[in-house]
């Protein structure tokens, strides 16, 4: 059944099945999932389910549906598709149809004297291969074939809920038990129902006796009771009849002397009654299960920890905005991704490049496979090429081993090359052959080596513009600039700006110890007026700031950047804080004229008498609206 698994928010670490043809999520109780958030739409989004695949539709929310980062207004759905909904996230799964599972109920039915056998595992005659011949054990054909159908599973399946299936269906079939459970410990030591079955479905609830799950952990003993119903206990007769439990088997599931489950199986019917040879194969067959559960559930354990940690790699990758020219980068995004084509992303320092270059592998066929980012302006050119073809033992002062370099690592995956306009030239040729023939040779090395990747490259600069120059070679570019888009900086999608320092806000509120509320008109208001050279990082990190600065609840515009508070406001009557914001900047542009004056316009010289740098200089007359 398809399902939803919740990776933050509300519903962090929960599962949500999915089991109609329509579902509806959003923030009113009448749909079918009602997640407690304000920054979901009452009706936010829908997930229709048909035979030719999932779908996702956004139902005109204020925080638009995202899938893999990128807001969508209908898009299909994949396994394993990531989807945003406010602040929470969840993991879109579709596995094989899965018959409806059981609950378990435990109650305080006690074991006593009465029709009772207890089996030790020294006594286990099928733990034991030497006494199960002596006394001719399994001699029947139906607990020859279950022990062999057992064995057969362990030795094919390589997924623990297979193998609990399986085991279950099996032991059902040679022992007649109207009801049957295995339950599995877990981190904290209780045991959870993993598996569940019963022969006619009336009931909705399995009862299990909490006290014979404990003795058969504790004591690692098997038990088999018979004739329950017939006992005249005053203690038990309420408990029993209430469950309507006759006959039981219980047996542990053991490895390395420690308790991993528990199989139980349990009748309602008068005439069944379990025998010894019963608890004899059940303790068996936990015994053949043992450990080959324990390393399935190890796998298991080891891939969600893995699918954790290539999450945490991935990083933020959310995209936030929905101006026109955003729109048209998530078109991008949309068009380009399923592609093998070359991408080349243009746009300032901070407008989100890498971020759109993890948006387009995360929603590519090359999803699963690795995305390794280098930053080319960011290392020496010797090493660089290191970095990125990598080298043989010997191949320079300090090579003592042969490395791989990013080329390699990325194979069958994707290459993010930022900053590639400052990549130079010699790099540049070996970078053609790549694209050109998928291989390269290793620093030193004399033997070519095939890849399989696509790469993606973002620049600050004007690459045409530098290859008419002859800073860039022609052909490199034509052969980067097969699909290509320019992020457009921030001062250009204004009306993104709330919505981006809300979620910024909301992301980085943990780190204060009081509670946030959000930004205050005249904070608005001076974010909106600044032109943010430094785009959406930069708005991030003013965020970050005024999170760690501020004491009130709101952002208030003090707590901001001088150079983001002092930004030109509009007029507002009776607002304190846009007067006393007014009057700073008026002081500071008294202050830059009068030292122009004095320095008759050497802006060196002005900038000495401030005490500033030159460049804080040049940003403060861009802030204040002043010409040199």
């Amino acid at each position: 059944m398809p399902r939803l698994v919740g990776l933050a928010g509300p519903l962090q670490g929960t599962t949500v099945p999915i089991p109609g043809e329509e579902y509806s999520i959003g923030r009113e109780e009448s749909n079918a999932l009602a997640l407690d958030d304000r920054s979901v739409s009452r009706r936010h989004c829908v997930i229709k389910l048909a035979t030719e695949g999932a779908t996702i539709r956004d139902l005109g929310s204020s925080n638009r549906t995202q899938i893999n980062g990128i807001p969508i207004d209908e898009a299909p759905l994949r396994h394993s598709d990531e989807i945003t909904i406010g602040r929470s996230r969840f993991l879109f799964l579709i596995d094989a149809e899965r018959p409806p599972q059981l609950s378990v109920a435990f109650n305080s039915m006690e074991l006593s004297a009465g029709n009772t056998v207890l089996l030790q595992r020294k006594d286990a005659l099928y733990l034991h291969p030497e006494q199960m011949l002596e006394s001719g054990a399994a001699k029947t054909a139906p607990f020859l074939k279950a022990l062999l159908q057992v064995s057969s599973v362990v030795a094919s399946v390589a997924d623990a809920d297979a193998l609990l299936n399986t085991l279950m269906s099996t032991v059902v079939e040679v022992i007649p038990a109207k009801r049957a459970a295995i339950l599995l410990s877990n981190e904290d030591g209780e045991f959870e129902p993993a598996c569940r079955w019963q022969r006619h479905r009336r009931s909705e609830e399995i009862p299990l006796p909490l006290s014979v799950v404990r003795r058969v952990t504790s004591e690692m003993v098997s038990v088999c009771w018979n004739d329950m119903l017939a006992r005249t206990d005053v203690e038990q007769a309420a408990s029993i009849v209430q469950a309507r439990i006759n006959a039981l088997l219980a047996v542990p599931i053991v490895i390395k002397e420690d308790a991993l489950g528990v199989l139980y199986l349990d009748s309602t019917d008068i005439a069944v009654q379990f025998d010894d040879d019963h608890l004899q194969l059940l303790t068996g067959i936990a015994g053949m299960v043992a450990v080959p559960l324990t390393n399935l559930l190890r796998v298991q354990r080891l891939e969600r920890e893995k699918a954790a940690l290539e999450r945490a790699l991935r990083g933020d990758y959310q995209m936030v905005g929905d101006a026109p020219a955003m729109r048209g980068v998530y078109a991008f995004i949309r068009k380009s991704a399923p592609s093998q084509a070359t991408v080349l992303i243009g746009g300032e320092s901070g407008t989100g490049k890498e971020m759109v270059a993890r948006a387009i592998h995360y929603n590519s066929p090359r999803a699963s496979r690795p995305f390794l980012a280098i930053n080319c302006a960011a290392i020496t050119e010797t090493l660089l090429e290191s970095e990125l073809f990598g080298h043989e033992r010997g191949s320079f002062t300090g090579a003592s081993a042969q490395k791989r370099g990013k080329f390699e690592e990325a194979h069958t995956g994707t290459i993010f090359l930022d900053e590639i306009g400052e990549m130079a030239p010699l790099l540049q040729a070996k970078l053609l052959r790549v694209l050109q023939e998928r291989e390269f040779e290793r620093v030193g090395g004399n033997r070519s080596i095939k890849v399989d990747i696509r790469v993606i490259a973002a620049t600050n600069r004007d690459l045409q513009l530098e290859a008419k120059a002859g800073r860039f070679r022609m052909d490199l570019f034509y052969r980067l600039n097969v699909v290509s888009i320019k992020m457009p900086p921030l001062r250009d999608r204004r009306q993104d700006i709330p919505l981006l320092a809300q979620y910024f806000l909301e992301k980085h509120a943990g780190l204060s110890s009081r509670p946030i509320s959000g930004f205050c008109p005249a904070a608005r208001s001076c974010m909106m007026a600044y032109d943010w050279p430094g785009n959406v990082r930069e708005l991030e990190n003013a965020v970050e700031r005024a999170i760690v600065l501020g004491s009130t609840e709101e952002i208030l515009p003090e707590d901001l950047p001088d150079e983001v508070a002092e930004s030109r406001l509009p007029a507002t009557a009776g607002s304190d804080g846009v007067r006393f914001h007014e009057t700073i900047r008026d002081v500071k542009r008294q202050l830059v004229t009068r030292a122009f004056e004095q320095s008759k316009g050497d802006h060196g010289q002005a900038a000495a008498l401030l005490g500033i740098h030159p460049n804080n200089l040049h940003r403060l007359m861009k802030t204040l609206g002043l010409k040199s």
